[in-house]
C-alpha cells in the first residue's frame, strides 16, 4: 500500500523514538526530491531518507546506498549551512494526513538557538519536501511552485508556508465514535469507501482492513452502526500499541506490499515480519525506487535512439529504391550500344526501332524508345548518360546503404542496452558513448553529473561450477571480450544485437556449461522472446574488433552454432554471482 496518513503516523512515531535527542552530523541529497540526514542518536548512526518523488514519496531510517550529484542542490547546500550539528527536537504527523515535520534545534551564525522545521508531504504527484524558519517561512524547497503552475498554493522561499487544503475528514488519532457514527449516518453500501470518504489518511487497502476489523468479513455496511463506530474508535486508539511491521509477498517471492501491522484482509501466511517498519519500508522499496528513477533517466535517452532508429529506417528505403531504379543500368546501355551501331538504319522522327542487341549471345532483337525530338546519335548519347548516371548512382547508394546499415545496427544495439538497463552506472555508460558519437548532448550541469563507479558484467556459475559472464552493454561487451583469455569459450547470439558471454575456462567446456551460457546469451539478446534463438560459440582468439568499429562489434571464425529456447524458468535455476 502507498504511504498513506495510517503509515505516516506509525513511521513518524517509530522515527522520533529513535531519532530525537539526536545530532545531525551530515547532509546529502542524492536526488532532487530526496534528501538523507545521517543523524547520530542512541550511540549508532542513522540514516533517515525524506523522499517526495511521485511515485515513491516515503520517510524511513535506510541501509541503502546513494550516489550523490558532483555539486549539491540548493536545498542540501542550504540544509548543511543551517543544519549542521543541529539536535532532532520532535518528530511528528500533522493531522493524521501524509505530512511528516521533523523540528530541529539548531545553532545559528551568532550563535543563538533557532527553529528549523522540515516539512515533508508525501501527496503523489503533489509531493515535496520544505525547510521553514521558525516562524513558518519556507527557506527552500525541493520543488517551487509559482502561481502559473497553481492557484491554490504557492511555494517559494521567503512565502508563508500553508498547509494543503485540507479535506473535511476525521482525524484518527483521538477520533470519537460517537462523531464518526454521525458522519456515517443516512449511509449504506461499502463500508470501506465510507471509511475511507470520511477518516483522514485511510488507503482503499487500509479502509479494507478496518471495515474488516469493526463490521465483518467482507467489509459490507454493518448491521449495528453505533457497535462498529465504537469498534473503529478503539482500534484507532490501540493503534500505537499495535506496530508489528510486516512485507507481503507476492507467489514470485518479490515483495508486493508492506503493512505496519499484519493485515487480516491479505493473506497472512504470505506476510514477513519485521523488526522495524524502516527495516519494512526499505526492503519494500529497494530497488522499486531505483527502477523507476532509471525508468524515467532512460526515457529520454530511449525516444532519442528510437527517433535516430526511425530515420535510419527510411533513408535505407530511399537507398533501396534508387538501388532497384538502377537496376536498368544495363538496359541502357545496351540500348545505346544498339543504337550507335544502328545510326545508318535511323532517321531523326522516328518513335522506337526494334534493333540487333550485340549483348545477346543468341543474336536476339532489343526495341528501343527513339526520342523524335533527337538525332539517332543524340538518342544513343542520352541512353549513355542513363547508363553512366545508374552506374554512379547504384555505387552510391550501395556504399551509403552498408553505411546506414551500420548505422541501425548500432542504434539498435544501443536502443536494446537501454531498454535493459538495471543500473545508473550501466546508464551513464551509454549516455556517454552517445554523447561521443554525437547522438546525445554532453551534460555541462555539475548538479546532474554523478560519481558513478564502473558497471560489472553479470556473472552467473553454471551447474559445473564454472563461472560465466555476461556484458550488460556494448561498451562493456568490448571489455569483457578485449579482457578475455584467447582460449575461453565465446558466445554471441547469431545475426542479431545482443551482449557478449564469455565462459572463464579454457579448453574444453562441459556440455552443460556450454548450453547454459548459449541460453543466457539468447536471453540478452534481441532475440529473447523468439522461440528459437541460433547462437555462435568460438574461442575468443578468434574474435576480432576491426579498426575504428563501434563499441560491441567484433568479427569472428571457427565458430560452430547451437540452437535453443530461453525460457525464463530455466534462466532463474542459474545462479547469479551477484544474488
Amino acid at each position: 500500500m502507498p504511504m498513506d496518513g495510517l503509515m505516516v503516523g506509525f513511521a513518524a512515531r517509530e522515527l522520533d523514538r529513535t531519532l530525537k535527542g539526536g545530532r545531525v552530523d551530515r547532509i546529502t541529497q542524492p536526488e532532487r526530491d530526496a534528501v538523507v540526514l545521517v543523524i547520530r542518536a542512541g550511540g549508532e548512526n542513522h540514516r533517515l531518507l525524506l523522499c517526495a518523488s511521485p511515485n515513491n514519496a516515503r520517510c524511513h531510517l535506510t541501509s541503502a546506498g546513494f550516489s550523490n550529484p558532483l555539486e549539491p542542490p540548493a536545498l542540501c547546500m542550504l540544509m548543511r549551512k543551517q543544519l549542521a550539528g543541529a539536535r532532532v527536537a520532535e518528530i511528528r504527523q500533522r493531522d493524521g494526513d501524509r505530512i511528516l515535520e521533523v523540528d530541529l534545534d539548531a545553532v545559528n551564525e551568532m550563535g543563538d538557538h533557532v527553529l528549523r522545521r522540515l516539512v515533508l508531504e508525501m501527496m503523489g504527484r503533489h509531493s515535496n519536501l520544505m525547510m521553514l524558519d521558525g516562524e513558518g517561512r519556507i527557506l527552500e524547497a525541493a520543488r517551487h511552485v509559482n502561481a502559473e503552475m497553481s492557484r491554490v498554493r504557492q511555494i517559494q522561499p521567503g512565502m508563508a508556508y500553508e498547509k494543503p487544503p485540507q479535506q473535511d475528514k476525521l482525524n484518527p488519532e483521538g477520533l470519537r465514535g460517537e462523531e464518526l457514527e454521525k458522519r456515517l449516518e443516512g449511509k449504506n453500501g461499502d463500508f470501506a469507501k465510507a471509511l475511507a470518504d470520511t477518516v483522514a489518511g485511510l488507503s482503499r487497502v487500509t479502509a479494507e482492513e478496518f471495515a474488516l476489523r469493526t463490521a465483518g468479513r467482507g467489509g459490507s455496511w454493518p448491521e449495528d452502526l453505533r457497535d462498529a463506530c465504537a469498534k473503529m474508535e478503539s482500534l484507532c486508539r490501540r493503534l500505537p500499541e499495535m506496530a508489528a511491521p510486516c512485507v507481503l509477498r507476492g507467489e514470485d517471492g518479490e515483495a508486493e506490499d508492506v503493512f505496519p501491522f499484519p493485515y487480516l484482509s491479505r493473506d497472512t501466511g504470505r506476510e514477513e515480519s519485521f523488526g522495524s517498519l524502516s527495516a519494512a519500508l526499505d526492503h519494500f522499496y529497494a530497488g522499486r525506487d531505483a527502477k523507476d528513477r532509471l525508468s524515467q533517466k532512460s526515457a529520454s535517452m530511449i525516444r532519442t535512439l528510437k527517433g535516430h532508429a526511425d530515420r535510419c529506417s527510411r533513408k535505407l528505403s530511399l537507398q533501396e529504391e534508387e538501388l532497384a531504379s538502377a537496376e536498368r543500368m544495363d538496359e541502357y546501355r545496351r540500348m545505346g550500344e544498339a543504337i550507335q551501331g544502328n545510326l545508318f538504319r535511323l532517321k531523326k522522327g522516328m518513335t522506337e526501332a526494334e534493333l540487333p542487341d550485340w549483348s545477346d549471345p543468341e543474336g536476339g532483337t532489343i526495341t528501343v524508345p527513339l526520342d523524335i525530338r533527337l538525332t539517332p546519335n543524340q538518342n544513343a548519347q542520352k541512353y549513355f548518360r542513363k547508363y553512366q548516371k545508374a552506374r554512379a548512382a547504384r555505387e552510391t547508394a550501395a556504399v551509403q546503404r552498408e553505411k546506414t546499415l551500420q548505422e541501425l545496427d548500432y542504434l539498435e544495439n544501443m536502443l536494446m542496452d537501454a531498454e535493459n538497463c538495471t543500473g545508473e552506472s550501466e546508464l551513464e555508460e551509454i549516455r556517454q558513448e552517445l554523447v561521443r558519437t554525437g547522438y546525445m548532448k554532453r551534460v555541462t550541469n555539475r548538479r546532474q553529473q554523478r560519481q558513478l563507479p564502473a558497471s560489472r558484467p553479470y556473472r552467473y556459475m553454471s551447474k559445473d561450477g564454472i563461472e560465466i559472464h555476461v556484458g550488460r552493454n556494448s561498451l562493456q561487451n568490448d571489455r569483457l571480450t578485449q579482457g578475455a583469455g584467447g582460449n575461453e569459450t565465446w558466445l554471441h547470439a547469431k545475426d542479431m544485437p545482443g551482449s557478449h558471454v564469455i565462459i572463464r575456462t579454457e579448453g574444453e567446456v562441459p556440455l552443460e556449461t556450454l548450453r547454459q551460457a548459449a541460453l543466457l546469451a539468447a536471453w540478452y539478446s534481441k532475440g529473447k522472446n523468439s522461440s528459437t534463438v541460433p547462437v555462435d560459440y568460438t574461442l575468443r582468439k578468434y574474435v576480432k574488433k576491426p579498426a575504428g568499429a563501434v563499441p560491441g562489434r567484433v568479427i569472428y571464425t571457427h565458430q560452430k552454432t547451437v540452437y535453443v529456447t530461453a525460457e525464463e524458468e530455466e534462466i532463474r535455476e542459474i545462479p547469479s554471482i551477484d544474488g
